[in-house]
């Protein structure tokens, strides 16, 4: 076998390689020999058949098996003899060599890069000190309240909290646009479902009134026809109602499953929940920081496949959160290029930081966090059981272990500097 290898780019290889036509010959050779004993035909007994006969029946196909075979198995030695490591499947160009002759082919390729991981010592982070305060359980016990509010009707003008039952009718340059349109739809004042100028457009209007509003889209809306653009929208209001909040007792307490302990112990279950969900905020901002911190340094050009491949697993995510099902109408490609290319530079990257940490995944700690996951389950032994059983699952209780890992050890190398903050600010948590 004959390999030479040719740099097209930063990371893309060309690779020509010569196989021998004996090494042909004798693989298509014993592949049908092979046959021979598999084979029936009309007029031989099983096993019988002579090799010449099915070399006639069976010949052009053997060939086509036999070379495909030694496409990949070739190219699979080369890059090992070679040393080197393709990011993703190769595209094979000219494949050549009629019957006994050489069998060329070229196979294109990138690699990974190849770099030393920079920046790993004295990261900054800036760790959120901060913890969940009484008028913080507060708010969110009020904001249970809302969830489970009543509303009267009212005579007089639509203020915050109210909740208006409209029809609605939208149009763009004056041309009507899906899920535009909406009859006997209730918003409540404030609520935040539909866009700002469209909710301060019903402050004041009263039952029956009709009213036109312009309401700007921001640049970034999912609908791409509607993103950064002003649409008309004449909305009439059927009824004005106020809200009741309900109110803070035992009884308010048994809606959320709470039978004993009445208001108090949904305060500190409220709390304990509050807490938890602060703790992961504030995990989730110091990886960001160190994920960011770490990129900033290895600023490394990534293969343009695994790009390609990060998009369209992008784009489907995004499709299915969308409830989009058919494959045609994926969100644009574009605005995920980017995103895409930092999350596989990140993958690189912690990659060699995983190298050079000697990080090791702890299989004590894949356990623990399989049984946090299963426990809020009715019968927690029978989806462990299915976990354990799912090895794609397995494979992502384990990234995420090891994540953890990495950024535990990235920590202890990091510059820390605490930064009080309030509950309703991290979370960005209006009440």
């Amino acid at each position: 076998m004959q390999v030479s290898i040719e740099s097209t780019g930063t990371l893309e290889r060309r690779m020509s390689i010569q196989v021998p036509a004996q090494r042909v010959t004798e693989a298509i050779n014993t592949r049908l020999q092979n046959l021979t004993r598999k084979v029936r035909i009309n007029g031989f007994r099983p096993g019988k058949v002579p090799v010449t006969v099915v070399k006639q029946q069976y010949g052009a196909a053997v060939r086509m098996e036999v070379i495909e075979d030694l496409v990949q198995s070739t190219f699979s030695a080369a890059v090992t003899e070679q040393k080197l490591s393709p990011a993703g499947e190769p595209r094979i160009e000219e494949i050549t060599g009629d019957e006994g002759q050489d069998l060329s082919f070229r196979a294109v390729f990138e690699i990974y890069p190849e770099f030393k991981v920079q920046g790993v010592e004295g990261l900054a982070v800036n760790k959120p000190k901060v913890d969940v305060a009484e008028e913080d359980i507060d708010a969110m016990i009020n904001n249970l309240r809302r969830q489970q509010a009543t509303y009267s009707k009212v005579e007089r003008g639509a203020k915050d909290t109210d909740r208006v039952t409209i029809d609605f009718d939208g149009t763009l340059d004056g041309v009507a646009f899906e899920g535009g349109k909406g009859s006997n739809f209730p918003v409540v004042v404030g609520g935040g479902r539909m866009l700002p100028d469209f909710e301060a457009g019903l402050l004041g209007m009263t039952a029956g009134q009709t009213k036109q509003v312009a309401v700007a889209f921001p640049a970034d809306y999912a609908a791409a026809n509607l993103a950064g653009k002003t649409a008309n929208f004449s909305i009439t209001a059927h009824s004005v109602e106020e809200q009741q909040l309900a109110e803070a007792n035992d009884e308010f307490a048994e809606l959320f499953g709470i039978t004993d302990g009445g208001i108090a112990k949904l305060r500190e279950e409220v709390a304990e929940n509050m807490r938890r969900e602060l703790v992961e905020k504030v995990r989730s901002r110091v990886r960001q920081q160190l994920f960011d911190g770490l990129l900033a340094a290895n600023d490394i050009e990534v293969p343009s496949g695994l790009v390609k491949a990060q998009v369209l697993e992008m784009q489907q995510d995004a499709a299915q959160q969308m409830g989009v099902r058919d494959a045609g109408n994926l969100p644009p490609a574009d605005e995920f290029q980017e995103p895409a290319r930092k999350r596989v530079a990140l993958g690189l990257v912690l990659g060699e930081v995983i190298a050079v940490s000697g990080v090791k995944l702890d299989q004590n700690r894949v356990q623990a966090k399989l049984q946090e996951m299963v426990a809020s389950y009715p019968d927690p032994a029978r989806v462990l059981k299915i976990y354990r059983e799912n090895r794609d699952a397995m494979r992502r209780i384990e990234n995420l272990v090891l994540e953890d890992q990495v950024i535990e050890w990235l920590l202890e190398r990091a510059k820390i500097t605490e930064q009080s903050t309030s509950f309703k600010e991290l979370m960005n948590f209006d009440a």
